[in-house]
């Protein structure tokens, strides 16, 4: 947003509170801090920056991270600026690898993943907003009972508000 969509989809918000989101995850390129808010209205916000974020938002949100959920310990990163060659979900988990993490989220390719690497769950919730050439709109929700983390991909296809 704002140049993909004006609003956040009807859809997203729905499944959001349908849910009863205890925190939404942003993986990065947020790209304008007026889309803060927004989430800020559904649920707490925790964000990290990617590769289309202006200087301030690197600043507030930073480029990775690592949140204590319910017991778990889960990275958060966009997953740009891998070498050539090199996977985002390649990449997303080198960057918290042998740091004890119990899953890592990662944006950047906007296509929904899900998979478990030497006991380490990776996950891209995909875009809500922009699915580029995927055949729909996805997001995620993550399930966390101390250190067991349930993903779920939600899709749909219209990003109407």
């Amino acid at each position: 947003m704002p140049r993909m969509a004006k609003a956040l989809p009807r859809a997203l918000v729905a499944g959001l509170r349908e849910q009863a989101v205890d925190l939404i995850v942003h993986c990065g390129d947020v790209v304008v801090e007026s889309v803060v808010p927004l989430f800020e209205a559904l649920a707490p916000f925790e964000a990290v920056a990617g590769n289309n974020d202006p200087p301030e938002l690197v600043r507030r949100f930073g480029r990775r991270k690592i949140l204590q959920l319910d017991g778990a310990r889960v990275g958060l990163v966009h997953g740009d600026g891998a070498r050539r060659g090199v996977k985002t979900p390649d990449h997303a988990f080198a960057q918290f690898e042998n740091i004890g993490v119990d899953a890592v989220l990662f944006g950047h390719s906007h296509i929904p993943y899900s998979a478990v690497r030497a006991g380490v769950l990776l996950f891209n919730p995909g875009s809500p907003t922009d699915k580029r050439t995927n055949p729909r709109y996805s997001y995620g929700i993550l399930r966390i009972a101390c250190t067991v983390i349930e993903a779920l991909h939600y899709y749909y296809e219209n990003k109407a508000a």
